[in-house]
């Protein structure tokens, strides 16, 4: 599997769901699997999770790190897109980041009693987050998030497509806004984008410089760079490749 929880190298199942209609603007997917000793990479976002008899959420991740859930355990999530997360959690991105923290640290005795619940019943997740949005999406982060996905090679090539003046926000204070919302600031995001790039373009990529040119490297050496360090391993060893 690939994705915020995914990687080349696990050995748990793994299967994802569209959400609700009434949360596409929020939610990127629905999941479940089992537990394993997969190697999870950063992806941008953040995630709620059922497993192992507690409920936490997932902060934005910038390093690769390992599952916490003991081979084999069912294990239950919904993933917030990129920039969403705080609009439910009620706290911000970045203060989240690279951390795992129970719900209940989040929201007190309503955590409690939505722990309780997940517990008995994980298919009543995209039913907790619905009944605790708590305002609506950020226009402005949004489509910076967008075209940071999109292709963009540098954070100022995104701005200025953007023009955030237009959107009634000036650039400091939209980079502010963003690394409050995802979790880290728009270059960090850049990287993470563009390794996702990369792990989706690999099916069809020939070789690695055909890769780190489709996800828009500078070269393959920049490509191999930022797989060691966002994934722990060189590009061939992620991927599988001989």
């Amino acid at each position: 599997m690939t994705g915020r929880r995914g990687t080349a190298h696990h050995d748990g199942v793994y299967r994802e769901l569209p959400p609700p209609e009434a949360l596409r603007d929020l939610v990127r997917c629905l999941w479940s699997g089992t537990g394993s000793t997969r190697t999870i990479v950063p992806d941008g976002c953040l995630d709620l999770i059922v497993g192992d008899g507690r409920v936490f959420v997932a902060g934005p991740d910038t390093a690769p790190w390992r599952s916490e859930i003991a081979p084999g355990r069912p294990i239950h999530g919904i993933r917030f897109r990129p920039g969403n997360a705080a609009r439910v959690l009620g706290v911000a991105a970045d203060e989240l980041r690279d951390r795992r923290v129970r719900l209940t640290d989040l929201w007190g005795r309503a955590g409690r009693t939505a722990t309780d619940r997940l517990l008995t019943d994980p298919s009543a997740l995209a039913g907790i987050v619905a009944g605790h949005v708590r305002s609506g999406p950020d226009p402005a982060v949004d489509r910076l998030v967008g075209r940071l996905r999109g292709g963009a090679s540098r954070v100022g090539e995104a701005m200025a497509d953007l023009d955030a003046g237009d959107l009634g926000v000036g650039e400091r204070q939209l980079r502010r806004r963003f690394t409050v919302a995802v979790g880290y600031g728009p270059a960090t995001y850049l990287r993470i984008a563009r390794l996702e790039r990369a792990i989706g373009g690999a099916a069809a990529a020939s070789g690695l410089a055909e890769l780190a040119h489709g996800a828009g490297y500078a070269d393959q050496a920049h490509l191999s760079r930022d797989f060691r360090e966002l994934t722990g391993a060189t590009p061939r060893e992620f991927l599988g490749w001989r």
